[in-house]
């Protein structure tokens, strides 16, 4: 089989990228492209280098004495994240980077609205859709994931020479019912083989 031929129109530059989470079984959008259905909020401004995908499966060796390599190798976990760095400090946003959490107003002194925000308790903690949303020029992608939720700690930095961000990180969340994550994309790249049959057959 011919292996990939030299393309640069196969190089993707993020030009822009969005990240949208919604409750947990919202309709997800059928393509590429279209607008996504309704119950999907923006996250709003992420920082410029702070969004990725990780994907990192655990594998088990089988070793035996008539080989100094592994004579078999299995896979025993799968294991998915998504960071990035928010710049809007909003309460939806402090929910998703704290993983739920409820917000109330409050009574205060002056003419102003005051509100409360309270993280979940042990045990309180909420699953959410993600998406996220990768542009170049007229190539579309979109990572889809079904249920993920903030599993790790929150550090946020409160300087005084520069923005403070809520790190925002999902652990993707999976079952043998349905897909854990996959991408949807316009890029004729993604195009399956056109299998040609053998003559005669």
């Amino acid at each position: 089989m011919a292996g990939e031929t030299a393309n640069n129109n196969q190089i993707v530059i993020p030009s822009l990228t969005r990240v949208w989470l919604a409750e947990v079984g919202t309709n997800a959008p059928a393509d590429a492209t279209v607008a996504m259905p309704a119950g999907w909020r923006a996250v709003g401004l992420t920082t410029e280098d702070s969004l990725k995908f990780n994907n990192e499966p655990n594998f088990e060796q089988v070793r035996s004495a008539q080989s100094s390599y592994p004579t078999r190798t299995f896979q025993t976990q799968d294991a998915s994240t998504i960071e990035v760095d928010l710049q809007q400090w909003s309460g939806p946003n402090f929910q998703a980077v704290y993983g739920g959490g409820q917000i109330d107003e409050v009574t205060a002194a002056d003419s102003k609205k005051h509100y409360k925000f309270t993280p979940p308790r042990i045990g309180g903690r909420t699953e959410i859709a993600a998406c996220i949303e990768v542009i170049d020029g007229g190539k579309h992608y979109r990572y889809m994931v079904p249920r993920s939720m903030q599993m790790e700690g929150v550090s946020t930095e409160l300087a005084k020479t520069k923005e403070s961000v809520l790190p925002l990180r999902l652990a993707v969340q999976g079952g043998d019912d349905s897909d854990a994550w996959y991408v949807i994309a316009d890029d004729p790249s993604f195009a399956p083989p056109v299998v040609t049959p053998p003559a005669g057959g």
